[in-house]
């Protein structure tokens, strides 16, 4: 009964996969110093020390895989845990296919595939059901249950959060009132998140160290969790790519909006806003729960003679691509965990109008682009007007965007792995470390 009384929850919590809808793009950086190099590619980690990696679940490649993909290169040797594989092998990357993959029962569940968010008040069970017993790293990749797994007092446990459970803290109340539940749902549904809450707290005491993916979120840590974090930038391929080849594009007379289309990513107010200033080309990229909502104002405007909007539908990665680079700007209006779209952007040279408030308001610049305040048209119009008065280097944008490489966030990640495993004092870790380092070759 509480599965169905949650359907309606679910179904509109699925428009709110994190980073849903980026490509994923795994690079390998060649320059810099050998060490660097054998840090990237994952040779330096001793399979003495036994490692697993669990995610939450694997569908669609995203930015949270993004992370995955990383963890696999670094830890070539780790076995993956993750409550449903439904990847199939056109989708999957070629770190997932050379790591074994376990299943939780919800994969064996009835319409799970499709509907395996509608299990979400089986997931804290079910993540605990895996066996890590014979585990001595565990590096949780969490934006759900992933973190609480149950480990033995001989591992060491850390968990790369995207975020604190986002629909059962301090968003509960916006995701029930976007899904007009009301009554006996709402009641059920209120419930379901208070014990949601309850098991991610405690559970969040099962990590001995949190990684997370920006300073904002690191906040989100200790506000739910009363935990301190240490903020490593998520990777984003394609500072690696397009910074790597220098090509940048000509630019031309329009701005992009490019996104999953469900309402906190706040299309509609974009759309809105380039309505009040006709002299203004928007060009909207994205599919999703709010599709037909944003075709209806374009068709609207149209009808009322206005053309300055374009709404052309999902694109490929290799068309979304060359958008962000022919864009004068991207324009962002979600209060996002991090942003990858934004960083992408930079990294074609391109500057970024952004709603402040998030992990933007850490990756964009006064170099790389200009910030409005509140989420109204108002603010978004007057943030364009602005915008428009200065003058914005590619240059500067490429720089900014090698910050959030691959190659940085492998570094990093690994570095503060090895200390950690320095300083837990584990019996079962520091006899498998070598004299050069807990993951390197003697």
């Amino acid at each position: 009964m509480l599965l169905e009384y949650t359907s309606t929850f679910v179904a509109h919590f699925r428009g709110f996969n994190y980073f849903s809808g980026v490509v994923l793009v795994s690079t390998r950086v060649v320059d810099g110093s050998d060490m660097d190099k054998e840090i990237s590619s994952g040779k330096l980690i001793s399979p003495e020390i036994k490692v697993a990696i669990v995610h939450d679940w694997l569908v669609t490649w995203a930015g949270a895989e993004k992370v995955l993909a990383e963890l696999l290169s670094l830890f070539p040797n780790a076995d993956l845990f993750t409550l449903v594989n439904f990847m199939d092998d056109d989708s999957a990357s070629a770190q997932l296919k050379q790591h074994k993959v376990t299943t939780s029962f919800i994969q064996r569940l009835p319409a799970a595939r499709k509907h395996y968010r509608h299990y979400l008040p089986l997931m804290p069970l079910a993540v605990e059901q895996f066996d890590l017993s014979g585990y001595q790293l565990i590096i949780s990749s969490s934006h759900a249950v992933a973190k609480g797994v149950i480990t033995s007092p001989d591992s060491l446990h850390i968990c790369y959060c995207h975020s604190p459970m986002r629909y059962a803290w301090d968003l509960q109340q916006q995701y029930i009132t976007e899904s007009g539940m009301s009554g006996l749902k709402e009641k059920l549904t209120r419930y379901l998140l208070h014990r949601l809450r309850q098991w991610d707290t405690n559970s969040s005491a099962r990590v001995d160290h949190f990684i997370a993916n920006s300073e904002y979120i690191a906040r989100r840590i200790n506000k739910c969790y009363r935990r301190s974090a240490e903020v490593i930038y998520p990777p984003v391929g394609r500072a690696d790519i397009q910074c790597s080849e220098q090509a940048v594009i000509e630019k031309k007379d329009f701005y992009l909006a490019a996104s999953r289309l469900v309402p906190y990513k706040r299309i509609a107010l974009i759309v809105e806003s380039f309505a009040q200033m006709p002299d203004k080309t928007l060009i909207v990229i994205g599919d999703g729960p709010e599709r037909r909502k944003i075709e209806k104002q374009v068709e609207r405007l149209k009808q009322q003679g206005q053309n300055n909007i374009k709404y052309i539908g999902y694109q490929d990665d290799q068309s979304l691509q060359r958008h962000l680079a022919e864009a004068k700007a991207y324009v962002f209006a979600a209060e996002e965990d991090f942003g990858i779209l934004p960083v992408e952007a930079l990294a074609n040279g391109t500057p970024v109008i952004a709603f402040g408030k998030g992990g933007v308001a850490e990756s964009i610049t006064e170099e790389t682009g200009v910030f409005f305040n509140r989420p109204d048209v108002k603010s978004l119009m007057a943030a364009v007007n602005n915008f428009e008065q200065k003058n914005f280097s590619s240059d500067a944008c490429l720089k900014r965007a090698m910050e959030f490489s691959c190659k940085n966030f492998n570094d990093r990640l690994y570095s503060f792995v090895e200390s950690k495993i320095a300083q837990a004092n584990i019996p079962s870790l520091s006899t498998k470390a070598s004299n050069n380092g807990p993951f390197r070759n003697s």
